[in-house]
């Protein structure tokens, strides 16, 4: 009888344990939501409200929510918040969180903290195992305007690989490395590439192709210097909920 009791005790504890963890999921899920529609009309302090109440609970959508909450102040410009609240989104997943990472090498840029860029980027691309493409495009930009165009370009082809060679901004780049190298005809065949790839709409693409055929006439150091580097805006997203 005693032992009956005792079972129907253990039960009882299960199935409110079950009821709660229930009740948890739906508020977290509702606090993304609620988070999320914020986030799209704009209300970004609103937006950090709703994210800061699923931190009420705890649970693997902590780390999530102090990621969306940096968007957020990303977006408003409190860069050194964003960087806070990233930094406490990645410490939770071990250092295992490519999205964060990646967010907070573009704040440290922002910030003109280029060595901490670097080194956020670089984390992001061990993260992913090597696939955060935007990750893998910025290190490249990184050691481009610094002049290590070997490293550059090692990147940018592990970009356009990663993407599914759907970069034409990355085929631009490497032209440009090319001609610093003296190869005019390989850097031509890139700048056509680019062009054909983005449809005509990348225009430092077309201007770099026309100086390109401009060199391969008669090289001029002025027209070298004249070639233009493509960029990307970084694209920072939420993340949603359960």
């Amino acid at each position: 009888m005693k032992s009956q009791s005792c079972w129907n005790a253990l039960l009882v504890m299960l199935i409110l344990i079950a009821s709660a963890a229930s009740v948890t999921a739906d508020s977290v899920s509702e606090a993304f939501e609620r988070g999320n529609a914020a986030y799209a009309r704009g209300q970004y302090l609103l937006a950090i409200f709703e994210y800061q109440e699923a931190l009420s609970w705890l649970g693997e959508h902590q780390a999530r929510a102090h990621y969306n909450i940096g968007v957020c102040y990303h977006k408003l410009g409190q860069l050194n918040k964003a960087v806070n609240e990233y930094q406490a989104a990645i410490k939770l997943r071990q250092g295992r969180y490519p999205a964060a990472l990646y967010a907070l090498g573009v704040v440290r840029q922002e910030l003109g903290q280029r060595r901490e860029a670097r080194e956020a980027f670089s984390q992001a691309v061990d993260a992913s195992g090597g696939k955060h493409v935007e990750a893998l495009f910025e290190l490249a930009l990184e050691f481009h305007r610094t002049g290590n165009y070997k490293a550059a370009a090692e990147y940018y082809q592990r970009a356009i690989a990663q993407s599914g060679d759907r970069m034409p901004v990355c085929r631009n780049n490497l032209g440009v490395i090319l001609v610093h190298y003296g190869l005019l005809a390989e850097a031509e065949q890139q700048f056509d590439f680019a062009l054909k790839q983005s449809k005509g709409r990348l225009a430092e693409a077309r201007h770099n192709l026309l100086q390109c055929r401009t060199l391969l006439n008669s090289f001029s150091q002025a027209v070298v210097a004249d070639l233009k580097i493509s960029q990307i805006t970084p694209a920072v997203t939420l993340e949603g909920g359960l």
